[in-house]
């Protein structure tokens, strides 16, 4: 389903769980497979920072990427349909996203402005509708929904059959819950920000992963005068998750949440930072002496910032990671 809107770019593909398990990438594609090993030999002690059984191990392909855009699904995510029946072209939709601007200062109430047949509404100030660059496209999903363990369980039935046709920034001092089933991003805008923490195997939390990249990427976006948009593309989610299982990793996270947000939503960052960089090391300085008084964890994973953005800068001093295993099969076309 995916090969004619994939086959024109390159993939990359992190495997989690057992590294000798071969996995078999059909013909025709321009890709590179990583997995727990390659990480190990690429990143040595800073490997920590990668979490192992869990999406959170996507980040890997942000830090070892060359491209300008990232796009980035799960394995249970497919082509959806708009509602006059074609296949809707998730990637095309993002690029177009992510090329026009943002208006998180001022609300467009016919949503994106930058979209054709829509314009600025009457009494939206000329001096903000050069808009800001947008960092992040975030896409929403048909079918299953991006739900929690507790509504889960109290609506395993609920599918989610509504299409809307529209693209909105979400405003400056707004958080919101992303989710990484369908995102799209800058990476030389907000790359080193887009870390989905320590989640899985050997942690207390789960599932949190895209949640806690969302709030911190949004800080820094807000602080940066960078854009965020959300809504259109809409990709199939094809599975449901088991709620029990999902209920025993989103259990702490489920208490934390109620700290965590309010600390992303009150968090400050110093004037003089003035890159990525900057901003998340400074965030993780808070989370440890805020965060680490509700849990150990978050002094730990104050720390996995730290060594995520060391690892982002060692990775990419050089233009090509000479100890990455490239599996070249076909020609990428396109960045």
């Amino acid at each position: 389903m995916w090969r004619p809107f994939f086959e024109q770019y390159h993939l990359i593909i992190v495997q989690d769980g057992d590294p000798l398990r071969k996995i078999k990438v059909p013909d025709g594609f321009d890709y590179e497979l990583y997995n727990r090993n390659d990480i190990s030999r690429i990143l040595g002690p800073k490997a920590a920072c990668i979490s192992f059984k869990d999406s959170a191990c996507r980040c890997f392909g942000y830090l070892v990427s060359k491209k300008k855009y990232i796009f980035t699904i799960d394995d249970d995510c497919f082509v959806a349909k708009d509602p006059s029946g074609k296949a809707i072209n998730a990637l095309e939709q993002h690029i177009q996203n992510l090329l026009t601007p943002s208006t998180p200062h001022f609300f467009n109430t016919l949503y994106d402005p930058y979209r054709e047949g829509v314009d600025f509404v009457r009494g939206y100030p000329f001096g903000l509708r050069q808009g800001v660059p947008t960092a992040v496209s975030h896409g929403l999903w048909l079918n299953i929904p991006d739900y929690d363990a507790p509504t889960q369980l109290v609506k395993p039935l609920e599918r989610n059959a509504r299409y809307v046709d529209a693209v909105m920034t979400v405003p400056k001092g707004t958080l919101f819950p992303m989710c990484g089933m369908n995102l799209a991003f800058d990476r030389e805008l907000i790359g080193p920000a887009m870390y989905f923490g320590l989640m899985g195997d050997g942690q207390p939390i789960g599932r949190y992963d895209d949640m806690w990249a969302g709030w911190c990427m949004k800080v820094i976006c807000d602080h940066l005068g960078l854009g965020v948009k959300t809504g259109l593309p809409y990709i199939w989610h094809s599975k449901a998750s088991n709620p029990f299982v999902n209920l025993k990793k989103e259990y702490n996270g489920i208490f934390w949440q109620e700290k965590a947000i309010p600390f992303s939503q009150s968090a400050v960052l110093p004037k003089e930072c003035d890159n990525v960089q900057k901003c998340y090391l400074a965030l993780a300085g808070e989370v440890k002496s805020k965060l680490g008084e509700l849990d150990p964890y978050f002094v730990k994973l104050g720390d996995a910032i730290v060594t995520w953005i060391e690892a982002w800068d060692e990775v990419n001093k050089s233009p090509v990671i000479k100890s990455a295993k490239l599996l070249p099969n076909g020609t990428s076309k396109k960045a």
